[in-house]
């Protein structure tokens, strides 16, 4: 398996830091966030150190995804009475990472709990033309580069 000896989350799954490990499999970890948003607060891990996206391995991210399903799941039957839940990932700094290891927040959410995405809608460029000529950006850029 792929590790960064000064990542966090490398270190945490080789046991050499602490956490409150709640899920493993052969691809994934996912453990308690030390900072949570809110009780409950879990981070999904591949088993492989990827800085980002762009190196994360397709089936680590699937298994991130599945794994968030499935702890989605447990949570909901668990005494903390989560009403729903957020999955997030930033990826880069600008998108708020800070921990470079690719992961997946699963983020408890219960009523008024204070936790929320909060922009004004439509500042982003929306008009119908707008919308197109980014489809169209998007599309192009994906048909020619894959991944």
């Amino acid at each position: 398996m792929d590790f960064d000896p000064h990542c966090i989350f490398c270190r945490i799954l080789r046991g050499e830091a602490e956490a409150h490990v709640v899920y493993r499999d052969e691809r994934v970890m996912a453990f308690l966030d030390i900072h949570p948003v809110t009780r409950g607060h879990l981070l999904i891990v591949p088993r492989r150190h990827a800085p980002g996206l762009a190196t994360l391995d397709p089936q680590d991210a699937a298994a991130m995804m599945a794994a968030g399903l499935r702890l989605a799941a447990g949570l909901r039957r668990t005494a903390l009475a989560v009403e729903g839940v957020n999955l997030h990932l930033a990826d880069g700094a600008v998108a708020g990472q800070s921990v470079f290891h690719a992961h997946l927040h699963l983020i408890p959410r219960y009523q008024d709990d204070g936790f929320g995405f909060r922009h004004p809608l439509g500042v982003a460029g929306s008009s119908p033309q707008d919308l197109a000529a980014v489809a169209d950006q998007i599309r192009s850029a994906v048909e020619e580069g894959g991944r």
